[in-house]
């Protein structure tokens, strides 16, 4: 949705009204209603009898053109399902019928109805407003759920004995109170044997107080007690003021589409073709969600005294089901519930036992008898199991703006950013695999395989104390080949490629996400100040401050009390980083036992390979020490978290997600990088091995290279994480559910009363979202994308692993938000937080570590020192394999068995460059060591600054910003100049006219 921002506010000085009753240019205009609280608009031409009605009469307002804009503004409340539910059309009978008085096409009408401030506010506690009972149905939103082409039956004349019937079944089904007209907005749950009686009462008489409307009904199948919440129409619109929460605009929205003015022949000759082209599966059926449609409409901060500038066809939907969440979840984090300034807010009530749980009701079931296609959808939460949380919807773009309008701003940016990610690894995936095909392609002309694989005569020394014994080349064949699958030509290219892919990948989400806060209205907002943890209030009470933004004293940490908390925390992290070190450290010392018992081991063909059964078991027991460790990990980070005595949620939230990504990285990625640039570089040379404990030799390399236990642990590592977290995200969610659904059969009471569950009570029987909210979700990805990226070369094939199994995340995810979760309270954000820099910090790392797994871990370089220096096509330059012929025997240095007294004679070969035993200079480096050192050396320092400045190039080309969003932001701006003084005139001459004054076109 595009959206304009309006500031009434900023009309000009004279016309804002100040505290001190300064009349402003709309007062002047409404001098007769000056007394009056509140403005409420109906459809109807007239009231029904016993209603207040305002002494002004209908106003008819000139019809707007029918252009882009002004359409989807003025149908913005009349879009609505055929099929919600067996109640519906109960409920739109008892609406208020309009008169069959002739209207002109395009003719907005409205009834203003002024309620005096005598007739409100007598009684707080028993308030109800009229139009409440009048125009709740039980559709949810129903301006923005889908149409079908069905046409309508006329309903039939019903008895008031069906009447009743259907309005108890209604009430009934969990979205309304006992009356089935009062909408329920929120829910609360506490225990009927809770202690905490008095804070409870003093709670619920302040939100009565406050203009809520509040009922209670026990369970069915618990001893709990639910609080149903109502917010009426003049506390949401009381409300909805004080945040500043935008609303559509509804004057002027006329707008010309002057982009196809200006657009050339050429261009629309292109889309004219391109309406001709098959149609894209991936994307959504728009005629099945016809509210993913552009609705552009103008929106600004909602104000009761400029009421009459705002869309409110219809008093039911003006407010979506999320903002009315929002703004109930606004007040109960501000009722108090004792006397003292800190002695407020549902959180602490939840902390301190006076309510089990806090949260807005789902829409209604997400299963339905009927098909969607043909009786349309129930509800959003039906709508988005459908057309988003269904595994066939698997290859479907995602309906970003109705899961906005669902679960809020902040996980609808979460999904976004997964779609984008998700999106962007395909291009990842397709380079990586055709590098991966490349090298299985050529893996049988490879010159250095050819060699290995026909090297009969090559007798390697034996590579560990007792029980190896001596193996010709040849007989490393099949991993030559397999190493060639990832070390081939393309790794360089990959590498690079995957470095510029992060930071297009990184820039591009900014535009994306600069576009998604301007559809969604995010750009001039900002955060709510935060009120203070009460662990920190508890804390420093005795320490105050003045708040610089509230202007009010607060609890105040001091700095030396901060510096002294902070550094005990870091020192905690260090610790674990250590402990870390350590169980790399004990899968080491497990490596050197197995390959000793493996290498002597019964079976054949663990005796042939059992350097791949030491690697295999190694990589499998350090997948369950990490995930062993993540468990301590997370409990430590809440230690150290709370000791730091962050202010705010939000801080809190910051640090404990900067630990846990700490620890979890480190976790994950330690023993890949022990394998990738330690393993056999300190295990010394035949006669002269390392020793660990001086009793364990050091595990050498194979003589193919280390790269191929590099690949394996990576493989084996991110296959097994991602299992492991679709299982606990999904499948322990369900157990819990089904386990939850067994005791309440288990009871017998719905099975012997045959009574259906309302609405509220199968939403406390699910499961409540994670306690740190996206936290897991986002770490998850932000680990993938370390695996993606940082070791890349090495493993070509993780882009689409981490493709495959993001696929399938989504759907995961949604499933669970859908149907295994509570609905969440709709929050706002306007990026991802803190998760953006930890991803700039990866990729900056995976440009440095990719640098070094070529350099120094595969053989790319010496292959090509030789290659320029040693070859046969030495000054000619790098053609074809066949200047690497004599590389494998350049490659490995000669050993005299004799040394070893093991009763070997003759000679053997090893991975070094280092001089043979019958040189002046016995085993010592040769030149070629140290011209491959160098030029490893120089491949770093230019591959780094290479891609570094690739990367700032990059990102110095791609805004931030599209051009055609800052071109229509500033058109639009432009526009609202005019439409608001067009609005304001149009309004007073309407109202001069009607009191019978003389008025003139100019500005009065």
């Amino acid at each position: 949705m595009s959206v304009v921002r309006v500031e009434l506010d900023k009309l000009s000085p004279e016309d804002k009204e100040g505290e001190n009753g300064t009349k402003s240019v709309f007062s002047k205009a409404n001098e007769l209603h000056a007394d009056c609280c509140s403005l409420q608009l109906h459809i109807s031409h007239s009231a029904p009898a016993g209603m207040n009605t305002s002494r002004s009469e209908t106003v008819k307002e000139p019809p707007l053109k029918p252009s882009r804009r002004s359409m989807p503004c003025l149908a913005q409340s009349q879009t609505h399902p055929h099929c919600l539910s067996k109640h519906s059309s109960f409920l739109q009978s008892n609406r208020i019928q309009p008169q069959s008085r002739p209207l002109s096409a395009g003719t907005s009408t409205a009834t203003v109805n002024v309620v005096s401030e005598r007739n409100i506010g007598k009684d707080k506690d028993t308030y109800t407003d009229d139009s409440e009972h009048g125009n709740y149905d039980s559709r949810t939103d129903q301006s923005l759920l889908i149409q079908n082409t069905l046409t309508r039956q006329k309903p039939e004349p019903r008895t008031k004995s069906s009447l009743k019937n259907e309005m108890n079944a209604t009430a009934s089904s969990g979205l309304f109170f006992k009356d089935g007209k009062k909408r329920i907005d929120y829910i609360l749950v506490y225990k009927k044997s809770s202690l905490q009686i008095e804070k409870r009462n003093t709670f619920e008489k302040n939100l009565r107080a406050e203009g809520l409307m509040l009922e209670r009904e026990p369970a069915i199948t618990s001893n709990d007690m639910f609080v149903k919440i109502h917010c009426p129409w003049d506390t949401l619109c009381k409300y909805a003021e004080r945040m500043n929460i935008r609303m559509p605009f509804r004057k002027k929205c006329y707008y010309t589409d002057w982009r196809s003015k200006t657009m050339g022949s050429l261009q629309r000759n292109m889309r004219e073709l391109k309406s001709w082209l098959p149609r894209n599966p991936m994307k959504l059926d728009k005629e099945a969600l016809p509210d993913l449609e552009e609705t552009d409409c103008y929106t600004a901060p909602f104000s009761r005294a400029r009421i009459h500038h705002f869309t409110i066809n219809n008093k039911d939907s003006f407010f979506s089901n999320s903002t009315r969440s929002r703004i109930v979840h606004h007040m109960l984090q501000r009722t108090k519930y004792e006397d003292g300034k800190s002695k407020m807010g549902i959180n602490r009530l939840l902390n301190n036992g006076t309510y089990e749980a806090a949260f807005p009701p789902h829409e209604g079931s997400h299963k339905s008898r009927h098909p969607i296609k043909t009786h349309g959808a129930q509800n959003h939460r039906h709508l988005l199991y459908e057309r988003w949380a269904r595994w066939g919807m698997w290859y479907k773009y995602q309906p970003l703006d109705l899961i906005r309008r669902y679960f809020g701003e902040k996980i609808g940016l979460y999904f976004a950013w997964l779609g984008w990610y998700t999106g962007m690894l395909i291009p990842a995936a397709l380079v990586g695999l055709f590098v991966f095909l490349y090298g299985l392609f050529t893996m049988d002309s490879s010159q250095v395989s050819k060699e290995i694989c026909e090297a009969n005569e090559t007798i390697m020394c034996p590579m560990c104390e007792r029980n190896c014994t001596l193996q010709k080349l040849n007989e490393s064949c099949i991993y030559a080949k397999v190493t060639h699958l990832f070390d081939n030509g393309g790794t360089v290219f990959f590498a690079i490629f995957m470095a510029i892919w992060a930071t297009v990948f990184l820039e591009f989400w900014k535009r994306r996400r600069a576009v998604l806060t301007y559809d969604w209205d995010l750009i001039d907002w900002e955060d709510e100040e935060e009120e203070l943890r009460p662990q920190f209030e508890a804390k420093y009470s005795q320490v105050e401050r003045v708040n610089p933004i509230t202007g009010k004293p607060e609890p105040f940490q001091p700095f030396p009390d901060k510096l002294s908390r902070l550094m005990v925390s870091v020192s905690g992290i260090f610790f674990m980083i250590s402990l870390v070190l350590t169980a790399v450290f004990a899968v080491v010392v497990y490596r050197l036992v197995a390959m000793e018992q493996f290498a002597s081991f019964k079976w054949y063909f663990i005796k042939k390979y059992w350097q791949f059964a030491t690697s295999g078991t190694g990589v499998c027991i350090n997948f369950m020490i990490i995930m062993s460790l993540n468990v301590v990990y997370e409990k430590v980070a809440y230690l150290l978290t709370d000791l730091e005595h962050p202010r705010t949620e939000s801080e809190w939230e910051n640090s404990f997600a900067l630990k846990m990504f700490l620890f979890q990285f480190v976790n994950l990625n330690s023993s890949i990088f022990y394998i990738a640039f330690f393993l056999g570089r300190f295990a010394g040379r035949p006669g002269k091995y390392n020793k660990l404990f001086n009793r364990w030799r050091l595990e050498e390399c194979h003589p193919s290279g280390c790269l191929i236990d590099l690949c394996l642990q990576m493989g084996v590592i991110m296959v097994l994480k991602q299992m492991w977290n679709n299982f606990m995200e999904l499948g322990y969610p369900l157990l819990q559910n089904w386990w939850s659904r067994r005791k309440i059969k288990k009871g017998g009471q719905l099975l012997e009363h045959k009574i259906s569950l309302p609405q509220w009570e199968k939403d406390w029987n699910l499961q409540p979202m994670n306690l740190h909210g996206l936290m897991d979700e986002y770490l998850e990805m932000v680990l993938q994308f370390g695996f993606t990226t940082i070791f890349v070369a090495a493993f070509p094939l993780a882009p689409l692993l981490a493709l495959l199994n993001n696929i399938i995340e989504i759907r995961l995810d949604a499933y669970k938000f859908v149907t295994q979760w509570r609905r969440p309270m709709p929050a706002r954000a306007t990026d991802i937080g803190i998760w953006y820099g930890i991803l700039e910090g990866i990729g900056v790392l995976a440009v440095i570590t990719n640098a070094f797994v070529i350099a120094i871990t595969s053989d790319y370089i010496p292959r090509f020192v030789y290659a320029y220096k040693y070859g046969p096509c030495t000054d000619e330059g790098y053609r074809q394999e066949k200047c690497l012929q004599g590389y494998v025997n350049s490659s490995l240095s000669v050993f005299d068995l004799n040394e070893l007294g093991m009763g070997y004679s003759g000679y053997c070969r090893y991975r070094d460059y280092r001089a043979p035993p019958w040189s002046s200079a016995p085993y010592e480096f040769t030149l070629q060591f140290w011209h491959v050192l160098a030029a490893r050396l120089a491949f770093i320092i230019v591959f780094e600054h290479l891609v570094f400045g690739i990367k700032s190039f990059i990102a110095y080309l791609i805004p931030d910003m599209p051009k055609d969003l800052c071109d229509r932001m500033r058109r639009e701006k432009y526009l609202v100049q005019e439409m608001m003084y067009e609005a304001e005139l149009e309004h007073l001459q309407r109202e001069r006219k009607k009191n019978g004054k003389q008025y003139h076109h100019e500005w009065p």
